[in-house]
């Protein structure tokens, strides 16, 4: 039920956001350039990973040693824009529209944080990642590691279908509000680096 439930919604979305989608597109390729698109290997269902899509934020400005710039330094006004209205997540609903996302999990996040995470902490992997979460609606990025970690996996031991609606409600608020962007400090969040 919960995946005819995301192919129902991603692709009604998809249906009333394809001109947001565009227009946000045309956005980064004025004022970024190309790519538009931002792909990436993240970690899905059992850890399995897949090619998550967003709209690029960032540009690929460097330092003379060919590193990329810090962040705060990449992320322009339209970047920041389409971060703050959530704009950039859109090319996500196609993740779902493949399976290897839903519209409600726990938020992929890098590869490189799975051999970080504590058997607990692992257990976010045993449903398919999200658009939103049970962490989005408790805070986003501005809350610590620990806290959404222990978000997601009280999602993973609570989920059910009117959670999921719940959720989804929640988001459209957070989203309007424009709260939880970033964390304090930070153009988003900082890097997990594992457990004390």
């Amino acid at each position: 039920m919960k995946r005819l439930f995301d192919l129902v919604v991603a692709l009604s979305l998809l249906v009333f956001v394809w001109p947001l989608l565009l227009a946000g597109m045309l956005l980064v390729r004025l004022a970024i350039g190309s790519p538009v698109m931002f792909i990436q290997l993240r970690p899905g269902l059992r850890g399995e990973p897949f090619r998550l899509y967003k709209l690029r934020t960032m540009s690929g400005q460097q330092d003379v040693d060919g590193n990329p710039l810090p962040d705060e330094q990449r992320l322009g006004r339209v970047g920041a824009w389409l971060r703050r209205l959530s704009i950039d997540e859109l090319p996500q609903l196609f993740n779902v529209v493949k399976g290897d996302m839903s519209m409600v999990g726990p938020r992929p996040l890098l590869m490189e944080y799975l051999p970080l995470y504590s058997p607990e902490q692992a257990r976010r992997h045993e449903v398919r990642p999200g658009i939103t979460g049970w962490a989005q609606v408790n805070g986003r990025n501005a809350i610590s590691w620990k806290d959404k970690f222990k978000y997601d996996v009280w999602y993973v031991d609570n989920h059910s279908f009117f959670l999921d609606l719940k959720i989804m409600w929640m988001t459209v608020k957070k989203v309007f509000r424009s709260e939880g962007v970033a964390q304090s400090g930070h153009v988003t969040m900082e890097r997990f680096r594992g457990n004390e």
